[in-house]
């Protein structure tokens, strides 16, 4: 690894499991003190034991405004300011128009839309203390094209890439970037709870490179985003897709 993030201060929410983990691994082995944050208290609290005194959990909805303010606080008491906050937390509901409920879109909205504009607003104070930074928002390839049975999750994270921009655009006077990274179809528990074998599959031989996306891929990018290898970047879409969206 790089060491790019040394001295850096990360928060990261759904840092337990799938994309969350790898990136929360890769927070560390470049260098960073990361607060990790989840619903899962007994998972995060044992994977922040083993990573070591660089890393701390702290549970966290991140629908909870009141528990964003705390969450922050509690990350600059453990390390200082924060300079990079990865709104990676997220649900899915597949569902077609017709069949869902409307309390799913309402759960979709709140955790992958408002969830990351509570987390965006909450660190913006820190960061301005800390001299800038960097906001990393977990978006999707959903959030450039549209797919059947999807309509909660394109909605939230076209959101997302919208919001970003507008973001950046406020924060910049702070040294605040703001940008979205946009995963395709990339290995990870939620794909293959959301899909059957096959359905992975058939998205696999449409996919350009002809293969899945590997975890780790994603990681490279959001490293690049948190660092200041990224420092002309901002209000940007980053796109890790093996070349789907280019279709």
């Amino acid at each position: 690894m790089q060491d790019r993030l040394t001295n850096k201060v990360v928060l990261v929410t759904g840092g337990v499991g799938g994309l969350g983990t790898t990136h929360t691994r890769r927070f560390i082995a470049e260098g960073a003190s990361v607060m990790i944050t989840d619903v899962l208290e007994e998972e995060g609290l044992k994977l922040a034991a083993e990573l070591g005194g660089r890393a701390r959990f702290s549970t966290l909805d991140v629908t909870d405004a009141a528990r964003w303010k705390e969450v922050v606080a509690e990350t600059e008491q453990a390390f200082g300011p924060v300079d990079v906050l990865l709104n990676n937390a997220g649900i899915a509901a597949p569902s077609p128009l017709e069949d869902l409920p409307e309390a799913s879109f309402r759960k979709v909205v709140d955790i992958n839309q408002v969830g990351v504009f509570l987390g965006m607003q909450a660190v913006v104070p820190s960061m301005r203390r800390a001299g800038g930074g960097s906001i990393i928002n977990i978006s999707s390839m959903g959030g450039l094209i549209a797919s059947p049975g999807a309509i909660a999750y394109a909605a939230t994270k076209w959101a997302v890439r919208g919001m970003t921009k507008a973001a950046a655009l406020d924060l910049a006077q702070y040294g605040i970037r703001v940008n979205s990274v946009h995963p395709g179809v990339i290995r990870t528990p939620m794909l293959e709870a959301n899909l059957s074998a096959a359905g992975i599959d058939a998205l696999r031989q449409v996919t350009p490179v002809g293969r899945l996306g590997e975890p780790e891929e994603v990681s490279h990018l959001v490293m690049y985003l948190a660092s200041d290898d990224s420092s002309y970047s901002t209000g940007s879409e980053f796109v890790v897709d093996g070349g789907f969206t280019a279709q």
